[in-house]
């Protein structure tokens, strides 16, 4: 068992009244801050070994929150403890991990999910077993729409949100003939879904000459880059992140589809993907990222400089959406009387925290349990013989949402 956040809590709440004492004062303790040293454990599934790039500096920022909010002393007295799973990016480990976690290690609820797939599998767990399940990542909009369910909720912007983000800018492109590539799953499908409905709607002359779907993890970029130079588009959509974009980005360069054609691209901003590129990263292209040395306010300052002082380099997007599930997670337990799930689940509902973007408070929507967190939208640059971003903006979730009778209307009846 892999438990985090736990130790060298005794003595720090002697002075806590006890159950004990409390109801011999006749006195009522919420449940939640009774024995006070038994610690808040959450169970966090990801595919750590499957996707390291976003995952290390995930837990390391998980780590740190824990770890903050335990020293300022915990919720209610109580410290929060993880217990990590590795799904190794198959849904039916994570499904199996969830079971043990509810079932031997007696978690409160369960959180995590990179990869769409597995919050999907996850999200039909919770709702199976009435436990409350945070996704983190997981960016498939079936997550909160078609497959949502009262007891799953989603952080990050969804393929929705992003691909309408990037239709904004790709919208302002002189470009008719767009060519498409993304991995064959459910988030790669979802996008160009999306991306195709919404581009279409704004510009409706343009057309889709080419589509490509490599499988996750196994790109035969040479390939994939001469299929779509084939088709002679005059701009690409690109959704492919981790080592299959590096392979596409390195293909492309030698064979030149990038040159005069505009690209824009869903995660590529993302320091996790473009810093293995080097000085081959791509220029110009539109994207969605995270300008981490850009940014300049109190919130997210104190955030970098926390994760720098204790790891030594700056944060990942990772990262931030690790630090901003804890934070949630804790703004939710801070409301309940009990660890109760359905108390739990309430307080989700239009929950409202701060991120470290230092952009304002983001809420759950009561609607379709769907974070408003948003993201940033820029170009991509090479500076000082590495990838990121130029002329960016913060783009807040809640504009790129459809409305919370929509949403509704494209959940499960009850």
């Amino acid at each position: 068992m892999q438990l985090h956040g736990a130790s060298n809590q005794e003595g720090r709440f002697s002075m806590i009244v006890t159950r004990r004492t409390a109801l011999a004062a006749g006195l009522a303790v919420p449940a939640i801050a009774q024995a006070q040293n038994d610690p808040i454990r959450i169970g966090e599934i990801n595919s750590y070994t499957a996707q390291p790039a976003f995952l290390v500096p995930y837990r390391n920022a998980w780590t740190l929150a824990v770890d903050t909010i335990n020293a300022q002393g915990g919720i209610n007295g109580r410290p929060l403890a993880t217990i990590f799973r590795d799904d190794a990016g198959k849904p039916e480990d994570a499904v199996r991990h969830a079971g043990e976690l509810i079932n031997n290690e007696r978690v409160a609820l369960i959180s995590g999910a990179f990869l769409s797939n597995i919050g999907l599998a996850l999200g039909d767990f919770a709702n199976q077993n009435k436990k409350l399940f945070v996704a983190s990542e997981a960016l498939t909009d079936a997550l909160v729409w078609s497959r949502g369910n009262r007891y799953t909720f989603r952080l990050r912007c969804s393929t929705y949100m992003q691909a309408a983000m990037l239709v904004e800018e790709a919208a302002k492109l002189p470009a008719k003939r767009w060519a498409v590539v993304a991995p064959n799953y459910e988030y790669g499908q979802s996008a160009v879904r999306w991306f195709k409905e919404m581009l279409t709607r704004a510009k409706p002359d343009v057309q889709f000459v080419a589509e490509q779907f490599p499988a996750l993890g196994r790109i035969d970029a040479g390939a994939t880059v001469q299929a779509l130079a084939a088709a002679n588009p005059e701009a690409i959509f690109n959704v492919t992140f981790g080592a299959d974009l590096t392979n596409f980005v390195r293909q492309g360069n030698t064979r030149g589809l990038f040159e005069r054609r505009a690209v824009v691209s869903m995660l590529t901003g993302e320091p996790e993907y473009l810093e293995p590129l080097g000085d081959e990263a791509p220029e110009g292209w539109i994207v969605t990222g995270y300008p981490v040395e850009q940014i300049n306010n109190p919130t997210h300052n104190a955030f970098r400089d926390a994760y720098r002082a204790k790891y030594r380099e700056l944060p990942k997007l990772g990262s931030v959406v690790a630090y901003d599930t804890v934070l949630a997670i804790a703004a939710m337990l801070r409301k309940v009387p009990s660890l109760e799930t359905e108390a739990m689940v309430e307080a989700m509902r239009g929950l409202k925290f701060n991120g470290v973007f230092g952009q304002g408070e983001s809420e759950f929507r009561a609607a379709d349990h769907q974070s408003t967190m948003g993201a940033y939208v820029g170009r991509t640059v090479v500076r000082g013989g590495k990838g990121t971003m130029a002329d960016w903006r913060f783009a807040d979730g809640r504009a790129y949402l459809p409305s919370e009778d929509a949403a509704r209307a494209m959940r499960p009846a009850g």
